[in-house]
């Protein structure tokens, strides 16, 4: 029965695919979000603050002011003190490639839904068309769909689960066109955004909306690299202020690409940090542990010696690619050779085959049961 078949290769492959990410949304210390309830409070939400947090610091490297900002946004979402009628937070996050900015949001969903995929992501580079705008705001009336309001937007995730917020990503905002960003001015202000032929409306008042973009950032490298205003950031740094000369460069670029009408809906604008080299062994540490989780379902795990770490650490860094280059080097010098590793020990064993075999033998004609420590030999 070929069509029984192919439906039960599809449940497998959907089932590998699931242990698979399974394995990648497991938080660090290998256990699963909980609710928090918080006795005598009347909110809406209940998810555990301090999970979230350790998560967070754990998995995001050299960005503490965002990290910060994330956990008070989240502290008044759990007391929810908020305006109802706008989102719960509207947050943009600016900064060069490589350096955390769309991996903040995904561990926010890890820690709190136990899934990193659990984010209305839009990548507003595809609609960067005047004519893709329809895409977000549904077609127009007369136009093919425009009575079943389809948007590339998934509303189960952008309301959340219940106790728990959902959240938003608007992925390389620079990008959109001017028509999807006049669109979500009425999404920053009052929460909702109804289609095009109205016949829909979805509501982002109980969702974290997040965005990011590389704007200005050629202006923000090229002042850091400057050694008065290296100075001044250290100066700021040791007394606790945000460095208020790169979140003027931000703000005049925005105001460059976007309306002031816009800018001036955006609830906060964090800069982030560049990756420098005293980051570098942390990061090796954050993924050696994502490999760890990856492959513990070969009951085996990766340690690096000192000199490995700092080899890592030197050839992964480069500050125009963040931790992108990290993970290809790691790549390139660890995942390739335990790969090889791997298949030479667990694919061509024979004698794994035979044990395998003789114990489903065995157990089959009730004969003995009885554990082989497959790892034997």
């Amino acid at each position: 029965m070929p069509f029984l078949n192919d439906m039960l290769d599809d449940t497998d492959r959907r089932r590998k695919n699931d242990e698979a990410l399974a394995a990648e949304n497991a938080l660090a210390e290998g256990t699963r979000p909980a609710k928090r309830a918080h006795k005598g409070l009347m909110t809406r939400f209940q998810f555990d603050l301090e999970l979230v947090e350790r998560h967070l610091r754990e998995t995001i490297v050299g960005q503490d002011e965002a990290i910060a900002h994330v956990l008070d946004s989240l502290r008044i979402v759990c007391a929810d003190i908020g305006d109802p009628r706008r989102p719960l937070t509207t947050t943009l996050f600016l900064g060069p490639t490589g350096v955390g900015k769309t991996e903040l949001v995904r561990s926010v969903a890890r820690a709190i839904h136990g899934d990193a995929d659990a984010v209305c992501r839009i990548d507003m580079n595809t609609l960067s068309q005047e004519h893709y705008a329809a895409a977000l705001t549904g077609a127009p009336p007369g136009y093919v769909g425009s009575k079943e309001g389809t948007t590339i937007l998934d509303q189960e995730k952008i309301e959340g689960s219940h106790g728990r917020p959902g959240i938003v990503l608007f992925d390389e905002l620079e990008k959109a066109s001017d028509e999807v960003v006049l669109a979500l001015l009425n999404v920053f202000d009052n929460g909702m955004l109804t289609v095009a032929s109205g016949e829909r409306t979805y509501s982002f008042r109980n969702a974290l909306v997040f965005m990011t973009s590389n704007l200005a950032t050629r202006e923000i490298q090229a002042l850091d690299g400057n050694s008065l205003a290296k100075l001044r950031a250290r100066l700021s740094a040791a007394s606790g202020a945000r460095s208020e000369p790169r979140l003027k460069l931000a703000h005049k670029a925005l105001l460059k690409r976007f309306p002031p009408e816009f800018v001036n809906r955006i609830d906060h604008i964090e800069v982030f940090n560049p990756i420098t080299p005293q980051h570098m062994d942390q990061l090796v540490e954050v993924e050696l542990s994502k490999l760890n989780r990856r492959i513990a379902k070969h009951r085996c795990r990766v340690v690096l010696d000192d000199d490995v770490s700092t080899f890592l650490a030197k050839a992964g860094y480069d500050q125009r690619f963040g931790a992108r280059g990290l993970r290809r080097a790691l790549r390139k010098h660890v995942e390739v050779a335990l790969a090889k590793y791997l298949l030479d020990r667990y694919v061509s064993s024979e004698l794994d085959q035979f044990l395998t075999q003789l114990r489903a033998r065995l157990i089959e004609d009730q004969r003995i049961d009885f554990e082989i420590d497959n790892q034997a030999g």
